[in-house]
């Protein structure tokens, strides 16, 4: 009989399975060594609704270009344009179909230009790009070619 994962209301409402520890320690390690090394490049936003062109969904954290705010004006609820990058943080009930689906289906079409899918219990981290190379990092200096962002993976699953 095969296993059945039943969502909570709260993976329910949030369209995605709730994150775990590591899953956490990753997103806020990721977002904090992204923004020291190229705040001067990029804005890196966490758990944003994107609304694009070819489907919904809410990565972990969107790379974008530079971004002008101006707090005093409406926020944005639902982003409409794509980040350059997308990163997803595996959790351990999430399925690696449903996010490589999403890469494929959703952002790529839509015109993001590079993915990450991170995958916390084998310190791995897979580049996605939109000519449909994908590439596997583990124990090495990470290098996304998009952005020119490059982390020491030792760094990041330390």
């Amino acid at each position: 009989m095969d296993d059945v994962i039943e969502l909570t209301e709260a993976e329910i409402l949030r369209g995605k399975p709730m994150p775990s520890r590591n899953h956490s320690i990753l997103e806020g390690r990721l977002s904090h060594l992204i923004l020291d090394q190229y705040e001067s490049t990029f804005d890196v936003l966490t758990e944003l609704d994107l609304d694009l062109i070819y489907g919904t969904a809410i990565p972990d954290i969107c790379i974008y270009p530079k971004l002008t705010f101006n707090w005093e004006d409406d926020d944005i609820i639902k982003m409409t344009t794509p980040p350059i990058t997308t990163i997803e943080i595996l959790s351990p009930r999430q399925a690696y179909e449903v996010l490589a689906s999403k890469i494929r289906k959703v952002y790529f079409p839509s015109g993001v230009q590079s993915a990450w899918i991170v995958m916390p219990s084998v310190k791995t981290v897979q580049l996605f790009l939109a000519n449909d190379s994908v590439q596997y990092f583990r124990d090495s200096i990470f290098n996304d070619p998009v952005t020119g962002i490059e982390l020491d993976l030792k760094t990041v699953f330390k």
